[in-house]
């Protein structure tokens, strides 16, 4: 019968760059979702001239009543 051969050096330094990518990654994407977070919760800091501005139709301004400077 054969016997199961012990992972050489290369699989085991193949194997650790991999664990190693792989935890890289996770950290960059934990990151970028922190990042984006962060970009959505700065949607609060409005300057006072932008905080009656909503983001939808804003209302018809009334009609002016310029009759009475004619003359």
């Amino acid at each position: 019968m054969a016997k199961k051969s012990r992972p050489t050096f290369q699989k085991l330094k193949k194997e650790k760059a991999r664990q190693q990518k792989q935890q890289a990654k996770a950290a960059r994407r934990l990151e970028a979702k922190q990042r984006r977070t962060d970009a959505t919760s700065g949607i609060g800091d409005t300057t006072l001239d932008m905080a009656g501005i909503r983001p939808s139709p804003q209302p018809v301004p009334a009609p002016r009543d310029d009759t009475h400077d004619q003359a």
